[in-house]
């Protein structure tokens, strides 16, 4: 027997039609509502006004004879799709997890360039960062802010892994002399040079500092060039004497190698390489990572005390005159520019001729320099050579 009646529920009124088998009295009360999962061929499938699947409405509490029956309820509601197949949600499952994996996978893969990439980008960054704020710091001021701060984060960076301090005479006097050249002397003339020249070309001069270095290694190490080597080496001379020649001015009455800021950049280089060879000496004596904070604590002391003896402007100007701006430039050419990038380089890579790229690109963009035709084919030249060199290193 068929009978219609309404089954009420708090959020909607469903219209219901139930079938019995066999007719008994029974007292109905408030139904209760299951949804059942169809079988498995089942699609639930829709129009943009209805939503149509099935449920069973049961009444549990009967009087006198118990009795079964069945319910097909109608639902009508928003515009979805139900898939309710078993293999079809497994498939989906396994999908998922295929490209959860990849994402992760790629994410990993960029993570790992960006940081293979990073101390390179921060160096060129840096050097425009450092032509900004010179002419109102002071060279020596910026220098020396550059290492001490930078030094400091090193060296509490060690001593949190656990890397043992410096002890005895050969550590420190190793790590001293290590100071003087890689730290004072190469942040002294680069600053005195990057008064005089531009981020971008300056970066490239600096740069080519593993020519010398594969020289110096040749010598004190006998370690060999190589072909490859070779060739880079007198394409580094070349493209080094692009850059240097259209800056020097062969008047004699005004000429004046000190003027040059490609001449102090170049003594950068070579106190930069001189310091690179050392690493192995004061390796031998102490940490790696703890020798490099030091260096740089030590090294900028002297820059600390030209700055007072030229008078630059941090030290006799008044902090008020400097904007959030510039102390953040500074704060990057230290953070950045030294702590993070020594930190995260352990050992030279053929991607080192990207720093001139990212000093160039920026420089352009927020200083506005340019390289003439000559530095340009020269910049080109000497980029190559430090590749090819460096090449030479990484494949041996």
């Amino acid at each position: 027997m068929a009978s219609s009646w309404w089954c009420s529920s708090p959020f909607t009124t469903l219209t219901v039609t139930t079938t019995t088998t066999r007719h008994c009295s029974f007292t109905t009360h408030t139904p209760q509502l299951h949804i059942n999962q169809l079988p498995s061929s089942s699609r639930f499938f829709t129009t943009p006004s209805s939503l149509r699947f099935r449920v069973s409405c049961s009444n549990n509490k009967t009087t006198g004879k118990s009795t079964e029956s069945s319910t097909d309820t109608e639902f009508l509601g928003q515009d979805v799709e139900c898939l309710l197949t078993t293999e079809e949600e497994e498939d989906g499952i396994s999908k998922k997890k295929d490209e959860s994996s990849k994402r992760l996978c790629l994410a990993e893969g960029l993570w790992e360039g960006a940081v293979l990439i990073s101390p390179f980008f921060f160096w060129g960054t840096a050097m425009v960062a450092m032509k900004e704020v010179l002419p109102k710091y002071g060279p020596f001021f910026v220098s020396s802010f550059r290492l001490i701060p930078a030094g400091f984060l090193l060296v509490a960076f060690a001593a949190s892994r656990g890397r043992p301090l410096p002890s005895g005479f050969n550590a420190w006097f190793s790590i001293s002399l290590f100071a003087i050249i890689d730290a004072a002397c190469f942040q002294g003339f680069l600053a005195e040079g990057l008064q005089k020249t531009s981020a971008g070309l300056g970066s490239v001069i600096i740069d080519s500092q593993p020519l010398t270095v594969a020289v110096l290694a040749a010598l004190l190490f006998g370690e060999s060039i190589g072909a490859v080597g070779a060739v880079g080496l007198v394409l580094g001379v070349v493209g080094l004497v692009l850059l240097e020649l259209p800056a020097l001015s062969f008047d004699e009455s005004n000429f004046s190698l000190w003027g040059s800021g490609e001449w102090w950049m170049l003594l950068a280089a070579q106190s930069m390489a001189v310091g690179t060879v050392m690493v192995r000496w004061v390796s031998k004596y102490s940490d790696p990572i703890m020798a490099t904070g030091w260096h740089m604590v030590i090294g900028g002391l002297p820059l600390v005390a030209f700055a007072i003896l030229n008078n630059d402007p941090a030290v006799s100007g008044s902090l008020k005159e400097y904007s959030s701006t510039d102390v953040l430039a500074l704060l990057y050419t230290s953070i950045f520019g030294s702590a993070v990038s020594y930190g995260s380089l352990t050992k030279l890579s053929s991607l080192t001729f990207l720093t001139p790229m990212f000093a160039s690109i920026f420089g352009f963009l927020y200083l506005g320099e340019t390289f003439s035709p000559v530095q340009l084919v020269g910049a080109s030249v000497t980029v190559a050579a430090i590749y090819m060199v460096n090449f030479r290193n990484t494949s041996e």
